[in-house]
C-alpha cells in the first residue's frame, strides 16, 4: 500500500530551517497502530495525516510516541502540501480536528492559521520544573503546557534543561519565553514526555504565548521568534478567542512509503 510522503520545513523561508514536519495525504484512515508506526519511523516531532471530508479535511498529528490534540507547524505543512496538490483551489484550507475547526489561508508567500487562543493561569512552580530548567523564573503559568517567563532573550537561549525532570511533569510540555531583542518575544519549547526533547518551532505554543504577550505589551499583532538551534519566525495576532499565526514553508522532499 503506497502512501505519499512529504517533508516540509515549516516557519521557514529556506530548507534546513524552521520545524520539519512529515505530511501524509490519505484516502481513508488505516488503523491507529500504523499511523503511530509511520510517525515513529519518520522520527520527526510531528507527522500529519489528512483525509478529505466533504470540502474540508480531517487532520491528525502524531509524535514518535503519541497522538496530540493540536499541532501548528504540521498543520502549516499540511496546508502547504494541499495548496501544492490543488493549485486551482481557493486561498483557504479548512481542517477538522480534535481541537475543532482550523483554517489556513494564503497571504502571498505566507500561510496564516486560525487557531484557538488559550489563556493560561498563574500557578506554583512544580519542583520537577525548577529542577529541570535549573533557573529561577519570574513567573510560571499553566494551561496545556507550563509557560515560564524569564528576564531576557539571553536567558532563554542559555537554557540547557534536564529532560529527566521535565518528562515527569503533568502537562504536554514547557514553554520558556522572554522579551526579544529583535522580535517582540522569543520562546523555546520542551516536551520530553511526548518524545520531543526540544521542538524547533511550535505553532500551537503561540496559542498561549500570543494572549500572554498581548496583555503585557498592549498590542494585538506581534512578531515572534523561536530561538531553538534551527530557529523560526512567526507573526501572531490575537482576534478575540482566536489567534492568527502566520509563517512560511518550503518543501524538502517528496516520496512514497511502501508497505
Amino acid at each position: 500500500m503506497p502512501i505519499p510522503l512529504y517533508q516540509i520545513d515549516a516557519f521557514a523561508s529556506r530548507v534546513f530551517a524552521g520545524n520539519p514536519a512529515a505530511v501524509c495525504p490519505l484516502d481513508g484512515w488505516p488503523e491507529d497502530g500504523l499511523l503511530q508506526a509511520i510517525a515513529q519511523e519518520n522520527n520527526l516531532s510531528e507527522t500529519a495525516f489528512f483525509v478529505p471530508e466533504g470540502e474540508a479535511f480531517r487532520i491528525r498529528w502524531f509524535t514518535p510516541v503519541t497522538e496530540v490534540d493540536l499541532c501548528g507547524h504540521a498543520t502549516l505543512a499540511a496546508a502547504f502540501v494541499i495548496f501544492g496538490m490543488q493549485p486551482g483551489r481557493s486561498d483557504e484550507v479548512v481542517f477538522e480536528s480534535r481541537s475543532g475547526t482550523l483554517r489556513v489561508r494564503r497571504d502571498g508567500e505566507w500561510l496564516v492559521m486560525d487557531f484557538p487562543a488559550e489563556v493560561v493561569q498563574p500557578c506554583a512552580a512544580p519542583a520537577a520544573l525548577l529542577d529541570g530548567l535549573g533557573v529561577a523564573p519570574l513567573m510560571v503559568l499553566a494551561g496545556t503546557d507550563y509557560l515560564v517567563l524569564l528576564s531576557d532573550e539571553a536567558a532563554v537561549r542559555a537554557l540547557r534543561p534536564d529532560m529527566r525532570h521535565l518528562e515527569r511533569l503533568d502537562r504536554r510540555g514547557v514553554i520558556v519565553t522572554a522579551p526579544g531583542r529583535e522580535a517582540d518575544f522569543v520562546s523555546r519549547f520542551f516536551a520530553p514526555r511526548c518524545g520531543i526533547d526540544e521542538d524547533p518551532v511550535t505553532g500551537s505554543a503561540h496559542c498561549a504565548l500570543t494572549p500572554f504577550w498581548t496583555g503585557r505589551l498592549g498590542r494585538q499583532c506581534l512578531r515572534a521568534q523561536q530561538v531553538s538551534r534551527r530557529g523560526g519566525e512567526l507573526w501572531c495576532e490575537l482576534k478575540g478567542d482566536r489567534v492568527a499565526i502566520a509563517g512560511q514553508a518550503v518543501q524538502y522532499l517528496a516520496g512514497q512509503i511502501t508497505l
